[in-house]
């Protein structure tokens, strides 16, 4: 172990650092869950690290994954060895140029955390849909298992296909690999240097496109000799698994461990083996020891390379004496005989004479855990000769396909397993990523970690799974027996059933700001009696205001961090823990400054002063367990699968519960029934310093916070507790106002205490504790006033003023976006506007996670029924995919058309039906006057018997104009799906786009983009960005059609109204580019200052607001009007100075960074100094 080097990292680094041995050019782009591997290639070239051959990797950031493909395939035929890294949809973009690459013998290598595709829905999480969707292209595919193997084996993918001429995917599964931290033996860069064939590498470079030799490719061939051409090509494929054996003999003389094309682990008499590949066969190696030790003969089979499939190799390992195999597949083929490696041994066994019994299964799509007790389902069903086509891991009582499973059994043996419960943004995932590197680089101990999230931007639970232990751990699952387990926060206490996986004798942590003297009556029966069950040890610690007191907000990470070294020092000294975390704390804080780093020590300090041991009284285990109550008016989606997945419990929901949402439909509104409770602290109206502005409800991200028009009868039925002052106006005499909050809803971000401008310099709105709302009964008041008062906003026009649309309902609530978040606003109050006629097409990206993550929709209805209709298709195309959405509704609405004009010219209807027609023709582009045509004609239709009322009915969901909107983020818009966008406003039709511009890659972790500016520090960029950002608004403007704007919300809000107003009035192409504050930019007054960071933003001249009216121009004006006051230049470097992105420049390039910084004002300056050109321009009409 001393000529070792161990470090812990997981299988995106293991797979980085191979790459980038072998690597000149990475052509890359973000995707999830790939992208850190890329990430670490740009900040290893950035800092100056050298590859194999000297030098550091050329990194190309494209705009698409396709565009990744094309610069691989160029840098290929240049002569460079070329590498790029992706997953799922991005995969299946690069296809096209796989083939090409494959044709052209170039030894290119993708290497793939292997991810779901998109189907009925989107999924981040992995399997092998993606890479099984490449396996014809001609790529040869290698398949790592572990973090270790990822580190052992991915060289050689990059070896052999230098060494072969063929191109390598090498994959390994997404989330359960990629993201699994290990401590792992580090691949020297000696050992490749070893294997490297310099030969073969001046061989690839002679055969590269150069003017000194000049050669053609690429042509067109005919049906004469395409066929025979492709066939050429078979003698380098069959050379490919010697090659590939030759090295991974060579890895196994330098690690020890055994590896080849495939392997097999178990008994040399097996009769029952299982054949797979992936992070699967850990598992199933541990099963087989165990069983193998019950006297069963089983084994397994691990496959590692794919493609070309050798089947001289597999039977050289699988035992003569097999009778039965079970091929197990981490992919669904709907339609097929069985899944591809299935299918693969069938074909390898045919016509083997007393060949053995094969049948294959499914397992894990999606990241579904799989565990040694549904492998040991698998062998047992095998053992029985049981049917082909099964599943397992789940209950399909549906098709009758899944097998059953046991009950789980431990097989690790003197390891500590750990559970900790998070919520999204709390630093707990990243305060565990540090424990791992604590323990896992300064002990003897092997460790290992994963973490589950849920799909919320932020606040949604998170569960870290920790193991430490003697041995090296290879156990690719989920901690089902803990020894600890840790709790974040209180509100999950009666949330989740986190003490099911508690050992007996097990100790558990809570973070409460409950006293000890409190804290019994305010836990359940149910969990105190569990906890007396187990025989538990139970700590509190108030991390909470600890961390407040130090100065830390909301960050109780290390404060939690430090309390569980306290509790485990069994695996390290406390004080030893303590110097250590110290250690990588100033190692991560380092950029933020030494004050940043004070605070964290402080916080290590607090962890061990702060915890206090509660007595678990053995009586609690007789205590009765609290009747749930089920609200059956609940709607049924709710009751049956939402409460459930919000529960952490969908994991088991049978397939029979997906029966009617078979095609991934769920009905809009149900973000409204989670109630998470997520906030320590929410914010309390106090009426006597209110001036009903209504700014509070504008900025909110969450339309967590409203204003109420209330008469006397709501009043009345209200809760007793309500605060309301006379409304301010004529147009409400009579009623009461009341501002109301939605305390289990709110997210505590705080942004609307920070927008209220108050009276007198008091505020309206202050925090308070949620124990303080919910005692006050805030929350009931919520409830009666969301649900009961209604929405006043017929009063008055409510696109009028920003006060105004506050009075609308908002029909975009309660997301799982990012507390403070700077894009949800705009989508709210698109929502208030025009939500009851609005079809929304959303690219992926944050707006599409936060606005459909199942089974949340925070898209709701109002009490007519109509609300905004959302759908999602892929990242890439949403603007042909909203544009296909307006083809189908102008299509469908020329057929009414059509309809209504033969019924006029024949006369064959009635006065008053023809009456409407006429309105309906004359008016069909107007949204109110098709809505009044529609409730008069629909009835009068119901009553007729004719085929054309009966054809104008069928219908009749198209009568109303709709509102046809595209959402995405500037990661779409900018980079790439630019090119629908800009077809898109090419065409004179009449659709709205809102680009919410973060200027980064926000929801694949904040990856550079074209809408990031110069300086900026972002992933892929970390020395600062060198090029500019893209003016999207000034291309859309040399249409000349496209009515364009530029808004902040914080800056103008009334500005941001008009401009949504003209947008949905203008009839053509409008495109709304909203700036939008990100926790990617690290704003260091937080994110609860999201809508003053926005106005600085405006006010220093960093953005610029304007509207470019195309009607204007059409009246001799010029059509472009900016908005925002003369910048303040003064400003604009305290604006930078308040972004880490920026900030941190400094210390990231302190070469470059003054120039870079520079730069970025005089850019600001220019294009400001453009739209003055562009404002001054005479546009009258010639005389």
């Amino acid at each position: 172990m001393s000529n070792k080097v161990f470090q812990s990292m997981d299988g995106n680094q293991a797979a980085a650092h191979c790459a980038y041995a072998f690597t000149e050019v990475a052509g890359i782009y973000p995707i999830t869950p790939s992208s850190p591997m890329a990430e670490y290639a740009e900040e290893w070239a950035s800092k100056g690290k050298k590859n194999l051959f000297g030098m550091p990797v050329k990194i190309v950031e494209m705009q698409s994954e396709a565009g990744a493909a094309g610069s691989v395939h160029g840098s290929l035929q240049a002569g460079a060895l070329t590498t790029t890294f992706t997953a799922s949809q991005g995969l299946l973009l690069k296809i096209p140029n796989m083939y090409k690459i494959a044709g052209e013998l170039l030894p290119g290598v993708i290497h793939v955390s292997a991810r779901s595709l998109a189907a009925q829905a989107l999924s981040i999480f992995g399997d092998h849909q993606d890479v099984m969707a490449c396996r014809q292209t001609g790529f040869a595919m290698l398949c790592t298992s572990s973090v270790q193997e990822v580190m052992d084996l991915a060289g050689v993918a990059h070896l052999a296909a230098i060494k072969t001429s063929v191109p390598f995917m090498h994959f390994f599964d997404g989330f359960r690999t990629s993201h699994e931290i290990q401590k792992i033996e580090v691949m020297d860069y000696e050992v490749f240097e070893k294997l490297l064939d310099r030969d073969a590498v001046q061989a690839f470079r002679n055969r590269a496109l150069n003017f000194e030799h000049p050669v053609t490719r690429g042509t067109a061939q005919n049906d004469d000799v395409y066929f025979q051409t492709r066939e050429a090509s078979n003698k380098f494929y069959n050379e490919v698994p010697a090659v590939v054996a030759e090295y991974m003999k060579k890895i196994s003389e330098v690690t020890g461990r055994e590896y080849a094309p495939f392997v097999y682990y178990g008994a040399q008499d097996a009769e029952d083996v299982i054949v797979a590949m992936g992070s699967v066969t850990e598992t199933t190696k541990q099963v087989v020891d165990y069983l193998n030790k019950q006297g069963r003969k089983v084994g397994c089979v691990t496959v590692h390379l794919y493609r070309p499939f050798a089947t001289e190799y597999l039977f050289a390992v699988m035992p003569k004496t097999v009778k039965r195999i079970a091929v197990l597949d981490r992919t669904k083929e709907p339609g097929s005989l069985g899944e591809p490696l299935y299918l693969d041994i069938k074909s390898a066994f045919y016509g083997v004479e007393n060949a053995p019994r094969i049948i294959g299964g499914r397992y894990g799509l999606s990241s579904k855990d799989t565990t040694p007790a549904q492998i040991i389902a698998v062998y047992d069903h095998l053992a029985k000769n049981g049917f082909d086509g099964f599943t397992v891991g789940i209950e399909d009582d549906v098709t009758h396909l899944s097998i059953p499973v046991g009950k789980e059994v431990k097989l690790l043996e003197g390891t500590s397993e750990l559970v900790f419960y998070g919520l999204g943004s709390d630093g707990t995932v990243g305060a565990n990523k540090n424990t791992i590197k604590i323990i896992g680089d300064n002990t003897e101990l092997y460790a290992q970690a994963y973490f589950a999230y849920d799909s919320k931007k932020s606040g949604g639970v998170t569960r870290s799974h920790l193991r430490f232990g003697p041995k090296p751990i290879t156990a690719p699952y989920l901690v089902s027996v803990a020894d600890f387990v840790s709790c974040s926060l209180e509100a999950y206490v009666e949330k989740y059933d986190m003490l099911s996986c508690l050992k007996d004798g097990g100790t558990f942590l809570l973070n409460t700001v409950k006293s000890a003297d409190e804290i019994e009556a305010h836990l359940p029966n149910s969990f105190k009696k569990a906890l007396a069950e187990k025989h538990a040890k139970f700590y509190i610690i108030d991390a909470v205001h600890l961390a407040r007191e130090i100065g830390l907000g909301g960050r109780t990470n290390t404060i939690l961090q430090s309390a569980f070294f306290k509790l485990n020092e069994q695996i390290m000294p406390y004080d030893h823990a303590q110097e250590l975390m110290k250690k990588y704390a100033a190692k991560t804080y380092a950029k933020k400054g030494e004050a940043v780093v004070q605070l964290n020590y402080q916080a290590i300090d607090k962890g061990a002063e702060g915890l206090v041991e509660i007595t678990v009284k053995p009586e609690w285990a007789n205590l009765p367990v609290e009747t749930k109550v089920v609200d059956e008016n609940r709607p049924h989606f709710v009751k049956t699968i939402a409460d459930e997945v919000n529960s952490i419990n969908g994991y088991s929901l049978p397939v029979s519960a997906f029966n009617g949402y078979e095609d991934g439909t769920i009905p809009c509104g149900t973000a409204a029934y989670e109630k998470r409770g997520t906030a320590n602290f929410v914010p309390e109206w106090n009426p006597e310093n209110c001036i009903q502005c209504n700014k509070c409800s504008f900025a909110c991200p969450h339309a967590v916070i409203r204003p109420f028009l209330a008469t006397e009868e709501e009043m009345a039925a209200a809760p007793a507790g309500a605060k309301t002052i006379n409304a301010n106006g004529k147009d409400f005499a009579g009623l009461q106002y009341s501002i109301q909050i939605s305390t289990l809803d709110c997210t505590g971000c705080e942004v609307c205490v920070n927008t209220c401008p108050g009276k007198k310099g008091e505020k309206a709105l202050k925090m308070v504790p949620i124990d303080t709302a919910i005692e006050d009964g805030q929350a009931k008041l919520a409830s009666y006033f969301f649900n009961e008062v209604t929405y006043k906003d017929y009063l008055i026009d409510k696109m009028s003023n920003p006060k105004n649309s506050q009075f609308a309902q908002p029909l975009f609530e309660f997301s799982g976006a990012c507390g403070g978040c700077g894009e949800t606003p705009y989508v709210k109050l698109t929502t208030q506007l025009f939500g009851d006629h609005m079809v929304i097409a959303n690219a992926t990206g944050c707006s599409s996670i936060y606005g459909g993550s199942f089974p949340a929709s925070p898209y709701t209805k109002n009490k007519e029924g109509n609300g905004p209709a959302w759908a999602n298709s892929l990242f890439e195309d949403n603007a042909e995919f909203g544009f296909g959405m307006l083809a189908a509704s102008k299509a469908l609405r020329d057929q009414i058309a059509t309809i209504m004009e033969e019924a006029l010219e024949e006369g064959c209807c009635d006065e008053k039906v023809a009456e409407l027609f006429k309105k309906w023709l004359e008016n069909r582009e107007d949204y109110k006057v098709t809505r009044e045509v529609k409730n008069e004609l629909v009835p009068l239709l119901e009553k007729c018997e004719g085929e054309r009322a009966q054809r104008i009915l069928n219908l009749k969901d198209h009568l109303v104009k709709r509102s046809q909107w595209i959402f995405g983020g500037d990661g779409w818009a900018y980079d790439i799906g630019y090119g629908g966008l800009d077809h898109v406003i090419a065409n004179q039709e009449d659709i709205n786009i809102l680009v919410l511009d973060t200027e980064v890659y926000s929801n694949t972790g904040g990856q550079s983009s074209k809408s990031s500016p110069t300086a900026s520090i972002a992933k892929f960029t970390a020395a600062g960005k060198h090029g500019k950002k893209k003016d999207l608004a000034a291309i859309a403007m040399s249409y000349g059609h496209v009515y364009v704007a530029y808004v902040s919300h914080g800056a103008d809000q009334a500005q941001l109204l008009k401009a949504m107003r003209e947008a949905e009035a203008y009839h053509g192409p409008s495109i709304i580019i909203a700036y939008s504050p990100c926790i990617n930019h690290g704003v260091k007054a937080g994110m609860g200052k999201s809508q003053e960071e926005a106005k600085l933003a405006v006010e220093c001249g960093y953005w610029t607001l304007l509207r470019f009216d195309p009607r204007l121009a059409q009246e001799g004006k010029n059509p472009l009007v900016i908005d925002s006051k003369a910048p303040n230049w003064d400003l604009y470097d305290s604006y930078l100075m308040g972004e880490t992105r920026y900030a941190q420049l400094s210390k990231t390039n302190p070469t470059e960074a003054a120039s870079l910084l520079a730069l970025n004002k005089a850019e600001a300056q220019r294009r400001y100094k453009m739209y003055q050109r562009y404002a001054a321009m005479d546009y009258s009409l010639d005389e």
